[in-house]
């Protein structure tokens, strides 16, 4: 749902670059999840998580300020940072149900890119917003390159995406 990038102030509140579709996303939830790594699927915490709740936020930017309970000044807010915040899945609204298959982006994160030729194009690292239209960032297989930015445009360059089987199958060449 986002990450903490610094400390904001000297109060304890920490400033968050959220992942969400508006800014001010995360401000639906009362609690939220601080971690390192991937949630795992397997726990109810996804490992060393710790839950804090959230006191106060405000829209700074494209950027989030929070104040959390007991993170009461700038050191406490600066052992947050760079860590990862999520909130519990069964806390988001529910997918659409009318046929068409809903997701959520974390969901596509580590799924495998294939192009029309069948060609392996990477897996999927995390997407992003650019105002026209959302990217997918993908982990490039090719030796000479690092990453690949596919444009998340369902019907021209996203053909299908098939949770079940982990793929997202696009036409873009691995040369763009």
């Amino acid at each position: 749902m986002g990450h903490v990038a610094d400390a904001f102030g000297i109060r304890g509140w920490i400033r968050v670059s959220p992942y969400t579709e508006t800014a001010d996303g995360l401000l639906d939830y009362a609690s939220w999840w601080f971690g390192e790594s991937e949630a795992d699927e397997t726990s109810e915490t996804g490992g060393d998580w710790i839950e804090r709740q959230l006191i106060s936020g405000r829209i700074n930017g494209t950027a989030l300020d929070a104040k959390l309970r007991g993170c009461d000044n700038r050191d406490q807010a600066l052992q947050l940072k760079g860590l990862k915040i999520a909130v519990p899945r069964e806390y988001l609204p529910d997918l659409p149900d009318d046929g068409e298959a809903g997701y959520y982006w974390a969901d596509l994160v580590g799924t495998e890119v294939v192009n029309l030729d069948g060609i392996k194009l990477g897996t999927v690292t995390g997407l992003f917003e650019t105002g026209a239209n959302d990217v997918l960032r993908v982990q490039s297989i090719a030796p000479d390159t690092k990453e690949l930015l596919i444009p998340f445009v369902e019907a021209t360059v996203i053909k299908k995406v098939d949770l079940k089987r982990r793929n997202i199958l696009v036409d873009w060449e691995s040369d763009y």
